[in-house]
């Protein structure tokens, strides 16, 4: 197991820095969010994992523009915590967001468009849905 509380404490203690040193709604903010997250996912704590990210998409709709990439993985990353709770038809709602962004703001051949691609199948195959699984 990896050294996740001091991890987690490396990541608040940026996050107290940039919270009074940046706009409330700075890019910067949402990474920070999205690492604490990062943290919590990896340590089963899906709730926080969740309101961190959910937090960083916040922040990411109002600071960058609606295709950029740094949405498609808040969208992801919330994908990934509902498939981790067995939330799948929240999990590929958050997974289709994250590929729509993808298509247009990566190039087709971009590795993160066959993750997302991925992610989709295994939550269709956790569901049962085998054709969308591999369709």
């Amino acid at each position: 197991m990896g050294e996740y509380s001091k991890a987690l404490s490396s990541y608040e203690r940026a996050f107290d820095i940039y919270k009074k040193a940046l706009p409330p709604n700075h890019p910067d903010l949402a990474s920070s969010y999205g690492n604490i997250g990062n943290v919590y996912a990896e340590i089963g704590e899906y709730s926080k994992a969740l309101s961190s990210y959910e937090r960083a998409l916040e922040i990411r709709k109002i600071a960058l523009p609606p295709n950029h990439p740094d949405l498609a993985t808040s969208y992801g990353n919330i994908g990934n915590v509902y498939a981790e709770i067995g939330e799948y038809s929240k999990a590929l709602s958050s997974y289709e967001r994250s590929l729509e962004i993808k298509k247009i703001a990566l190039p087709p051949n971009h590795p993160s468009l066959a993750s997302s691609y991925n992610n989709i199948g295994s939550v269709y195959d956790n569901m049962g849905e085998y054709s969308k699984a591999f369709g």
